[in-house]
C-alpha cells in the first residue's frame, strides 16, 4: 500500500455554487468528508497541495489524514471532479476511514516480462482488456497494484483474474466468472500468413494423399 500523507484544511460554513467559486478564486478547492455514520463535513483544501497529489498517481487508492483546524481525520479519496475545459480540480469527495472500514477500489494492473513473452516475440500484440481491477478490501490494506506475468503466453493466450495473485482479504467485485485481464492478440497480417501456411500444408497433405491413392490404383490395375 502507498504511503499515507496529510493535508491541511479549513472547515467551511457556507456551501453552494457561489461559495465554491469564491474558494477557487482564492486558491482553494471545496471538498466534503462523509461516511462512518457521521454527518458530512464541508472543507476547503489548498488547490496546489491537492492537485500535486492527484497528478502524483494512486490518489484514489491511498489513505490520507486531513487536518481540519487541528482535528485529524483519516480518509480515503473517493472521487474528484475536473473542469472539462481547463482540467482544473473542482471538487473532491473523501470517505471517513475507521478501523474496520471496507472499501471498493480499482487497483491498477502492471504487466511484466513483455519482452520475453513468446506470443509477442512471434508478432503478437498485448491487448489490455482491463487496466485496473475493481476489488473489495480493508481500507488500510489496499494493494498498490496487481502483477500480470506474460512470460509463458503464446499467441491467443490470455491472463484471467484466477492467474493474478490476490491477498487473502482482497476480493474482486466480479465473482460470477473468471474474467479476462489481457490477451496476446494475433495481428490480421500475421493471421493471413498463418492461414496461408495452414492452407498450403493442407494442400500438400491432400496432394500426397491423392498420389498415394493413384499409386494404389495403379498397383490394382497391374494385378
Amino acid at each position: 500500500m502507498s504511503d499515507s500523507y496529510e493535508l491541511k484544511a479549513e472547515a467551511r460554513e457556507r456551501v453552494g455554487k457561489g461559495s465554491a467559486r469564491e474558494l477557487r478564486r482564492n486558491g482553494y478547492i471545496p471538498a466534503v468528508i462523509y461516511g462512518d455514520k457521521q454527518p458530512p463535513l464541508s472543507i476547503a483544501l489548498p488547490y496546489k497541495d491537492v492537485t500535486l497529489k492527484i497528478h502524483g498517481g494512486g490518489f484514489l487508492t491511498t489513505l490520507a489524514t486531513i487536518d481540519v483546524d487541528g482535528k485529524k481525520i483519516r480518509v480515503l479519496p473517493k472521487d474528484y471532479q475536473l473542469d472539462p475545459v481547463r482540467d482544473f480540480t473542482m471538487h473532491v469527495d473523501f470517505l471517513r476511514i475507521s478501523k474496520n472500514t471496507t472499501v471498493t477500489v480499482e487497483v491498477p494492473v502492471h504487466f511484466i516480462n513483455e519482452e520475453t513473452c513468446p506470443g509477442i516475440k512471434r508478432g503478437g500484440v498485448l491487448n489490455v482488456v482491463r487496466h485496473a481491477v475493481e476489488v473489495t478490501c480493508p481500507a488500510d490494506a489496499i494493494p498498490d497494484n496487481f502483477i500480470a506475468d506474460l512470460a509463458e503466453l503464446e499467441l491467443g493466450d490470455g491472463v484471467h483474474i484466477s492467474q493474478i495473485s490476490l491477498p487473502d482479504d482482497v476480493s474482486p467485485t466480479i465473482t460470477d466468472r473468471d474474467f479476462t485481464i489481457a490477451t496476446i492478440a494475433t495481428p490480421a497480417g500475421l493471421k493471413s500468413d498463418e492461414d496461408a501456411e495452414a492452407e498450403e500444408a493442407e494442400d500438400d497433405a491432400e496432394a500426397e494423399e491423392a498420389a498415394e491413392d493413384a499409386e494404389e490404383g495403379g498397383e490394382e490395375s497391374e494385378d
